[in-house]
């Protein structure tokens, strides 16, 4: 029997592993796609190979990629993005690492308390949180962005409208500020060269940390020839997971994680234990045979993600009492700001995003550089379909230019002759609030070899009033900075639901009437059965990249299991951690030949 399972190597369960391994506890990790152990071999630039949904490296589907993607229903027009494979979809995110707000969590008691989402609160004060906010910054670690002329450009468009500085991690008041990011700062020749594939002077170790190359999104693999450890993007498959597979190395006691990729977990076993029903393993099938697979194990800990743990849950049987299971299902309600500049902007360069600005109680709006073929998808994916051309009541007017709407004929060439490094991206990041008639259920579609697939319900137009306003502030704002920094023209793309950022389908609370999780990340209803990614967020954590916050509470959630379950003591408060670059990782990896 193990001591802990782990269903998921994304952006939670990686973290959890990491950590209950360098407690010496014997962790076994299962995921369901592949490893990618060589990204050099398996990884390329091309845009349509990574980001395929069907067929890219980075999708949600098998190890293998002749075979299909794998299936969830969606009966409303939308697009569910999301991946499978070691570092989850962690591989494709810009590695932004902002705290969510103070007012989202309990106790707060800021003059803008009433400005958030105060029906579904964390369970648990924003102090509480905040030392494992500082281990994970540490552990990743957390920088300051390196920054460009995309970054200048949104700055200087910031200060036109006299907004503040903020220099702190904590955000307080409106405000701008360079991205705390999980990417490495440049190193060597890194960013004093131009990069491109062939560059010998971007070779590690001539070259470390980030080369600027602008393909972030594509699952990082630079400097090429780095050690895995050492990679720019602390995406977990280049952090969490090398520590957890070399924990014998740098933690005293530690104990290294047994990682078994390939695997779907189909079911969550249950047994009655003092009364209770508590979690007693997992069964998983392996994709290249089709065999399955069971172990037993003392605590369970589901970070499938969002759409995979109901699914998962419900295909186990186990108990629903209050109808939360998979309810909430929240993203941020995403918009674009597209505007063209007669100079030079660096759009196309550097990290994805560098730079944002705040607004507590309503959202962010951050800069985004794209490579060609995901910027072209982002002036073309919106609601209102072509400036408002079809007869769907869209196409709103308001400070941008013209109605909302992707652009066609002379506007469309006009924005494209100045080429992407004169165009400029920006993106509204909604605070939302959790609806709970947004869901996933079981779908009666047939079922694939996993199990019944998931139904994923997500009612675009039907959004609470306060998202909706908080939405509209935040383009309006966006429009704002774009004038102020010199557009010549600002468009507006109103995206219909492209669902990413999700959370809190298995949301801890305050309440048990509308939280499937208690304060410490544990089902309410089994014992033993543990959440840690973002379905275990309460709330839309303020329209902030939600990662950060993820990983801290994961962090918090494997102290909570070491110490209740196994009768250890708790570390954040009292150790330092230890950094995911630490040579003892790099030579660790090394002798396991990845």
């Amino acid at each position: 029997m193990r001591d802990v399972i782990v269903v998921g190597a994304g952006g939670g369960g990686a973290v959890v592993a990491k950590e209950l391994a360098a407690r010496g506890l014997d962790v076994l990790l299962l995921e369901a796609g592949p490893r990618h152990a060589d990204i050099t071999e398996e990884w390329t630039h091309y845009e349509n190979d990574a980001n395929n949904p069907l067929t890219g490296f980075l999708r949600f589907g098998p190890s293998d990629r002749s075979q299909p993607a794998w299936y969830r229903e969606l009966p409303q027009n939308s697009f569910l993005w999301q991946l499978s494979g070691v570092g989850g979809t962690t591989q494709h995110y810009f590695g932004n690492c902002p705290r969510a707000y103070p007012g989202v969590f309990a106790g707060y008691d800021g003059a803008d308390r009433d400005a958030y989402d105060t029906a579904h609160l964390f369970p648990f004060g924003y102090s509480e949180l905040v030392p494992y906010y500082e281990w994970v910054e540490a552990t990743l670690p957390v920088q300051t962005a390196a920054m460009g002329r995309k970054e200048e450009v949104f700055f200087r468009g910031c200060e036109q409208l006299g907004l503040p500085v903020q220099t702190a991690k904590t955000t307080t008041e409106d405000s701008y500020r360079p991205q705390e990011n999980a990417i490495l700062q440049p190193g060597g020749a890194a960013g004093r060269v131009s990069g491109y594939e062939g560059e010998p002077r971007l070779l590690y170790p001539e070259a470390t940390g980030c080369t600027f190359c602008g393909y972030c999104f594509q699952g990082c693999s630079h400097p090429a020839k780095a050690p895995r450890n050492l990679i720019a993007k602390r995406s977990t498959d280049n952090s969490y997971v090398p520590m957890a597979l070399t924990a014998d190395r740098w933690a005293p006691g530690g104990r290294p994680v047994t990682l078994v990729t390939d695997a779907f977990v189909t079911r969550v076993h249950t047994e009655q234990r003092g009364g209770r029903t508590a979690a007693s393993g997992v069964t998983w099938r392996e994709g290249a045979t089709g065999d399955h697979q069971r172990e037993d194990a003392k605590v369970v800990v589901l970070a499938a993600g969002c759409t995979e743990n109901p699914r998962l849950w419900f295909n186990s049987g186990l108990p629903d009492p209050n109808d939360w299971v998979g309810r909430g299902y929240t993203d941020h309600y995403f918009d674009w700001i597209i505007a063209s500049f007669d100079s030079y902007t660096g759009s196309s360069k550097g990290t994805g995003s560098s730079a944002r600005s705040d607004w507590p109680g309503r959202g962010g709006v951050m800069n985004v550089g794209l490579p060609p073929a995901l910027k072209a998808f982002t002036m073309t994916f919106s609601d209102s379909g072509i400036r408002g051309q079809y007869g769907n009541g869209r196409g709103e007017a308001g400070p941008w230019d013209g109605p909302a709407g992707r652009l066609m004929g002379p506007e469309l060439k006009d924005m494209m002759m100045g080429g992407i490094d004169q165009m400029f991206c920006m993106l509204v990041m909604t605070d939302d609030d959790v609806e709970r008639q947004n869901r996933v259920t079981l779908s009666a579609l047939p079922a694939d070899e996993h199990g019944s697939v998931a139904k994923v319900e997500m009612h675009q137009r039907q959004r609470s009033r306060r998202t909706v306003a908080n939405r509209e502030f935040l383009v309006r704002k966006g429009v704002e900075i774009a004038r102020a920094a010199g557009a010549r023209t600002v468009h507006r793309m109103d995206w219909p639901p492209l669902i990413l950022h999700v959370q809190s389908t298995m949301r801890m609370g305050e309440s048990e009437r509308n939280s499937v999780l208690d304060a410490d990340g544990q089902a309410r209803w089994v014992d033993g059965l543990y959440v840690a990614d973002n379905s275990a967020l309460a709330n839309s954590a303020a329209g902030v990249n939600p990662t950060l916050t993820t990983q801290a509470v994961a962090t918090r959630t494997a102290e909570k299991i070491f110490t209740s379950r196994f009768g250890g003591a708790a570390w954040v408060r009292s150790e330092a951690p230890v950094v995911s670059t630490d040579d003892r990782v790099a030579q660790g990896m090394d002798d396991l030949g990845l």
